[in-house]
């Protein structure tokens, strides 16, 4: 149990949305285990074959906004909106589901499908329903929109703004993480070294449960609210 006012710092990937119906990428089933990520989520997949990453862009995308949110995103919602002190929300997923619950600020560290973005001036504007690779920048007018998705060897957003909150958190909370993915998959040991307790809640063990100080497995929708209303439990749900 964190004391009032503390300040907590949350990290969310793809098992939170597993059960909105946005399937995960490393678990057996998962998208990589039936795509060659080399060939969908890389720079260099993109300049080999820009038609077939964009329509997988645009499948993806048309699943992310066909997707509602389910308990856990309605639960960190209500955290921001209830914890007395400050809550830092981080996720590595590119879909919206914790601003439509009614989370913000969120922290989107992958960036979003509902966006796109110019490869040779670095506008962003909201994706259409499909986007082709003869689309124009709306800026510059380069035949270079691209998904608005960090990839593969790509840098992730805001790490500056990350690191600061790592360094002054109280408790770092991990869900629904595969703990392979960096810089995320570090983010707890960062967070402990400026001396966080942490605290991972996912279905199953992460390969960076070494680095959590307590665990709660099981599915999003029920031990994020399980938890949250630990924190909270005069809240409204």
């Amino acid at each position: 149990m964190s004391k009032p006012g503390a300040h907590i710092v949350i990290l969310t990937g793809a098992g939170i949305s597993a059960e909105s119906g946005l399937g995960t990428f490393r678990d057996v089933g998962g998208l990589w285990s039936r795509y060659d990520w080399r060939d969908l989520a890389t720079p260099e997949g993109f300049a080999r074959d820009p038609g077939f990453v964009l329509d997988f862009y645009n499948w993806r995308r048309e699943r992310v906004r066909a997707a509602k949110p389910n308990p856990a995103h309605l639960a960190l919602a209500r955290l921001q909106r209830d914890w007395e002190g400050e809550v830092t929300l981080v996720t590595q997923n590119v879909d919206d589901l914790h601003e439509q619950a009614g989370s913000a600020p969120v922290i989107h560290m992958h960036g979003s499908h509902l966006t796109a973005r110019c490869a040779a001036c670095g506008h962003r504007w909201p994706a259409p329903r499909e986007m082709a690779p003869e689309d124009r920048c709306p800026a510059c007018g380069a035949e270079a929109a691209r998904p608005d998705v960090v990839w593969f060897g790509e840098t992730p957003h805001h790490l500056e703004a990350i690191g600061a909150a790592l360094a002054a958190a109280d408790l770092f909370v991990a869900i629904g993480t595969s703990g392979t993915v960096y810089p995320a998959a570090g983010f707890a040991g960062a967070a402990r070294a400026a001396g966080a307790r942490t605290l991972m809640l996912n279905l199953e063990p992460a390969e960076n449960a070494g680095l959590f100080d307590e665990a709660r497995h099981g599915p999003a929708s029920r031990i994020v609210p399980d938890w949250v209303a630990g924190l909270c439990p005069g809240a409204a749900p």
